[in-house]
Formats: C-alpha cells, structure tokens, sequence
C-alpha cells in the first residue's frame, strides 16, 4: 500500500501547475476590450475557467482571456495556436511581446500588453488562433 501512495505522490509532483498571475487593473480594462471584440466573431462561445474566460471557436478552445488571472505576466492574454506557419512562426520569433507559456508543448503562447497600442496586436495573434481553431 505505501508503494501506491508514494506512486501518487510522485506522479502529482511531476505534473506542474503553470504559474497564475494577478491581473493588474491595466489588465482588467484591456481584456475587456478582448472580449468584448472577440465574442462578436462567428461561432465563438466562451465560458469561465480558473480566473479566465475559456474562448472556443466550434467548441475548440482558442484563447484564455484573463478576468482575475494571467499567465507568464500579470499584463498578458493567451492563445493557442495549432500548427503556424513557417510565416507566423518567423513573426512570433520577431515579435518581443510574445512568449511560450510554460505549457508550450500545448502550443498555448502569451501576448504581453503594456499600452493601449497593444490591444492592435493582440487582436491580430487571437484572429491567428480562432483561424487555427477553425481549420482556416
């Protein structure tokens, strides 16, 4: 029996959580603004999960936009990206703003904000990945 537990235990220990950031009030305003823009596409749906709003474009999940938790950043909103392009994969690895999140082997990656001009951007990478969600 104590090898069971001890079995749970270690396996617990390897899955690791990603680190969960507190909004920053910036935050709360821009991803507001996400939101409001991106429930507005076709075939969009969203609903809560673990301090963000879970968004899904034909019920694949698309992007996490933050309503009391960030990832990597507490000034960052989350999208995923299936299989990019050699173009947008060049992009991505040009633009500072973008990072891998710590579960990239999910291809989840962050856009970081840090003015209103960002909000152009982050719009441009969460259309890249409703795109990808809908097999465009």
């Amino acid at each position: 029996m104590a090898s069971q537990s001890e079995g749970k235990r270690s396996s617990r220990a390897q899955t690791r959580r990603p680190r969960l950031y507190k909004i920053s009030e910036e935050m709360k305003a821009w991803a507001a603004a996400l939101e409001a823009e991106v429930l507005s596409w076709p075939q969009v749906t969203a609903k809560p999960m673990f301090g963000f709003l879970a968004v899904y474009r034909k019920g694949k999940i698309f992007a996490a936009l933050p309503r009391t938790r960030t990832m990597n950043t507490p000034n960052s909103v989350a999208f995923k990206l299936e299989s990019p392009s050699a173009r947008i994969r060049q992009r991505i690895e040009r633009d500072p703003r973008i990072h891998a999140a710590e579960f990239a082997q999910a291809r989840w990656m962050t856009c970081e904000m840090s003015t209103d001009a960002d909000l152009r951007q982050a719009l441009y990478w969460l259309n890249q990945a409703y795109g990808s969600a809908g097999g465009a």
